[in-house]
């Protein structure tokens, strides 16, 4: 018995096998093309993702061979930023713009003059040749004092008379007389200043600090002479050669010589109860000495080609050409005088002084403010070597 499909179901299923049929089709046919679509897109995103690696990579190849040894990513210049920055064309062919100033952070023209632009070349730069300077070391020999007043007051011994003695049981002991006087000293200013432009301390820092430095040691220089030769009047300090007692040997040698003469010189100091710490003489009078040579024509102070401590008499020697020549102190400076330092050195900048402000000049000051005693003459001796008439 054979059976036939119906192509269309019974009135009583209503069942239509080939619209479903179709129905399906369709849809297949619907979701194969979205996967293409899908696939499509995943291939294309593959490939610009692989274009972008490749750039990446030559990018950075080009970055490291920048960095080591390839062809480097140049800078521009300051030229070319200042050409690029500016406008040139407008600048050249437009006379009231050419009155203006035109840059980026120019300030000033450049030129090849050594502050200028010829900065930017780099010559071989040699130390500064300064002016020579003489050792100072009176000062060293002082005892000094910080003070907050402009006045200083201290005792001056003036007189001392010794009369210790045996004495007997129930007997009136001898008295001693130390005489003493109240003295006063005040401060004095050393200063002196120059003068320089703004713009050449701005471009030179070694030159600021070579004015500074020669500065101070013109008021080091200025202070050692009145230490010594001080006269006190006026604004001068009253320093120790004014003050020091005479040179009067002891007792006399036959054939006396230089080195004898400070002997006697230091046993003089000893025999007033100031045990002398120290000669100040001039560098030419010390040579003298250095010279001397024994009966065998041997140098009595060693071998002239090695530089020993001066030194003589066990005491240390101060050579300096602000003493006279020819002469010589011996002293105990230390019980014998004190420095009062009322300002220390300092150096000071401004540009208040008269038209220095409109002409760009400063005024570089340098001052100290001292005061000195001698309390104790005795304690200083002062002599002639006689080389000199």
């Amino acid at each position: 018995m054979h059976m036939h499909l119906r192509t269309k179901s019974n009135a009583g299923s209503g069942v239509d096998v080939d619209t479903i049929t179709r129905a399906i089709e369709q849809r297949d046919t619907a979701v194969a093309a979205r996967l293409d679509a899908i696939k499509k897109t995943a291939d294309d995103g593959a490939t610009k993702s692989r274009e972008s690696e490749a750039r990446l990579d030559e990018l950075e190849q080009k970055m490291a061979r920048g960095a080591g040894g390839g062809t480097p990513v140049r800078e521009e210049t300051w030229g070319e930023q200042f050409v690029k920055g500016v406008d040139i064309e407008g600048f050249r062919n437009n006379a009231d713009r050419r009155k203006q100033s035109e840059g980026l952070l120019m300030k000033t023209t450049i030129t090849s003059g050594a502050t200028l632009g010829g900065a930017l070349i780099r010559p071989h730069r040699d130390e500064a040749v300064l002016l020579p300077r003489r050792p100072l070391r009176v000062r060293d020999l002082i005892p000094s004092i910080q003070i907050g007043t402009g006045a200083v007051e201290y005792p001056k011994q003036t007189a001392r008379s010794s009369a210790p003695a045996m004495v007997a049981e129930g007997q009136l002991k001898p008295e001693s007389a130390i005489s003493f006087e109240m003295k006063t000293t005040s401060a004095k200013v050393i200063a002196h200043w120059v003068p320089a432009s703004r713009q050449i301390l701005d471009n030179a820092a070694q030159l600021a600090g070579i004015i500074d430095n020669d500065l101070r040691y013109g008021l080091a220089l200025k202070e050692d002479e009145q230490l010594l030769m001080g006269s006190g009047t006026g604004e001068n300090l009253l320093g120790m050669i004014p003050q020091a007692t005479a040179y009067a040997a002891p007792f006399t040698i036959s054939g006396s010589t230089i080195i004898d003469q400070v002997g006697l010189a230091v046993l003089q100091a000893s025999l007033t109860d100031f045990p002398p710490d120290g000669i100040i003489m001039h560098p030419s009078d010390w040579m003298r000495i250095r010279l001397q040579k024994d009966a065998g024509g041997n140098f009595i102070f060693g071998n002239p080609g090695i530089r020993d401590s001066a030194v003589l008499w066990g005491l240390p020697v101060v050579e300096t050409t602000s003493m006279p020549i020819d002469k010589f102190l011996v002293g105990s400076f230390q019980s014998a005088a004190t420095v009062y330092d009322r300002w220390l050195p300092r150096v000071e900048i401004s540009t208040e002084h008269s038209d220095f402000f409109t002409r760009n000049l400063v005024a570089i000051l340098a001052e100290e403010r001292l005061a000195f005693a001698v309390k104790n003459p005795n304690a200083l001796i002062y002599g002639d070597f006689g080389f000199v008439a």
